[in-house]
């Protein structure tokens, strides 16, 4: 059975191996990296499960790496920052972090913390997949190629990061159904959210720009968001 891989960004040493130390043990496959450039080319070498990245680096912001990553993998993240205010920790969610720790951590803490983004992460991959699977999606000037995770707008393809895909998925497989933001959370992102939902409303503005369907992904005043029934 392969081991889960896991990549550490994360330019203080003393961190750094705190953590593979700690994650080696409780069988996990570690690599770190010291800064941002080393890190994006391990996340191409390594291929990891999920990626444990720190807020600032040497050259860079992790928030840069962020979204990169999540712009063309899908893979977890976990952002680790010595600032607690809740400004930017929504922030990093909103680059596409799933969840945050801020140090001082213990490590028993961040432990927890993987596994339960593991166990989410995989949760909302197997529903995605059971979405992702049979015919092509079609509404007005716009075709969701399911199998190959691909959206054209009158007939050219449109650049979608892996979570906007999974939203308009989503949304677009349930026409007529209100989503809450924190179901959306839930059931795309993959995780427990606890305060602000503006990563959700964030993507839904992304949505309706990229694709121009602004009318049809309809705001449920005090609710959520649906995809209306009748779009064709």
């Amino acid at each position: 059975m392969e081991k889960t891989k896991v990549l550490i960004i994360e330019d203080e040493a003393a961190i750094a191996e705190l953590l593979a130390y700690g994650l080696t043990r409780e069988g996990y496959e570690v690599q770190t990296a010291g800064s941002s450039a080393e890190g994006m080319r391990e996340v191409e070498r390594f291929r990891p499960d999920l990626l444990i990245l720190d807020w600032m680096l040497p050259d860079g912001s992790g928030l840069d790496i962020c979204k990169k990553v999540t712009a063309s993998h899908n893979i977890p993240i976990l952002m680790v920052t010595a600032k607690s205010d809740i400004t930017d920790k929504i922030l990093g969610l909103e680059f596409g972090a799933d969840d945050y720790i801020t140090k001082p951590f213990d490590l028993r803490e961040v432990i927890a913390r993987i596994r339960t983004i593991l166990r989410r992460f995989a949760q909302a991959s197997q529903t995605s997949q059971e979405e992702a699977g049979g015919e092509t999606l079609r509404f007005n000037h716009i075709e969701i190629i399911r199998g190959e995770r691909m959206v054209k707008r009158r007939g050219e393809t449109v650049d979608l990061t892996p979570k906007e895909f999974d939203l308009l998925l989503k949304l677009c497989s349930n026409r007529g159904r209100i989503f809450t933001r924190e179901e959306l959370l839930e059931l795309v992102w993959g995780y427990d959210y606890v305060g602000e939902t503006r990563t959700v409303d964030n993507h839904i503005q992304r949505l309706r720009k990229k694709l121009d369907v602004g009318e049809l992904i309809t705001t449920v005043f005090g609710i959520g968001y649906k995809f209306e029934k009748d779009a064709d």
